[in-house]
């Protein structure tokens, strides 16, 4: 019988807030702060078609950018 283990894993190094360039803290690939992470895949009917945009955002950058919404962004606290 024979155990397998995986070596080669897959994990977050490094996060920078597209918005403003910081760093976001990430401990033992456990991010440690407030993140927005985005993706779009664009569809017919846009200019964007079969694109597929990432990005994250700080929770400073988030904030601002909510702040600018002309329709409030929902909220609700999880029990």
């Amino acid at each position: 019988m024979r155990r397998y283990t995986m070596k080669e894993r897959r994990e977050t190094e490094t996060i920078f807030c597209n918005g403003c360039g910081k760093e976001i803290k990430i401990k033992d690939g456990v991010i440690r702060e407030g993140l927005l992470s985005v993706e779009k895949r664009w569809g017919y009917f846009s200019d964007k078609d079969n694109e597929v945009h990432r990005f994250d955002l700080c929770e400073e950058c988030y904030d601002r950018m909510v702040s600018q919404f002309v329709i409030p962004v929902e909220k609700e606290n999880e029990v």
